[in-house]
């Protein structure tokens, strides 16, 4: 069986045609998402501590950073699956547990956000 991480490292490659990039020396479970053109991160995926994240359990959970509108951040932390942003700028990004009850949809809904907000055209658009 396929895990959602995988799922989520497939969508991401067919929808954006980018592919997961390990940049951390031996550290294969975090993966950076660029855009091809301007090399800015839209999502990283990575293991952490259930401790880290203040989250009852031993081992580890796979979190999903996403960026988001800060009040979009604020509505989504509310949430069980989803915390301010682990190792981000908490006000920008957000952290997703992508093994919880969470709708695939909706992982790649905040995908293709991320994606938006991170792309050097959208930032023209609003200047």
């Amino acid at each position: 069986m396929i895990s959602r991480r995988e799922t989520v490292i497939a969508h991401i490659k067919s929808e954006y045609s980018v592919s997961p990039e390990y940049l951390f020396d031996g550290d294969f479970d975090t993966a950076v998402f660029r855009h091809n053109d301007t090399k800015k991160w839209f999502g990283i995926i990575m293991k952490v501590k259930c401790s880290t994240l203040g989250i009852e359990g031993e081992g580890t959970v796979d979190v999903m950073n996403v960026k988001c509108d800060p009040l979009l951040v604020d509505i989504l932390v509310q949430r069980e699956s989803f915390l301010r942003a682990y190792h981000m700028n908490k006000r920008l990004w957000v952290s997703i547990l992508i093994d919880s009850e969470i709708e695939e949809g909706e992982i790649f809904e905040l995908i293709e956000q991320s994606f938006q907000l991170t792309d050097k055209k959208q930032k023209r658009k609003k200047q």
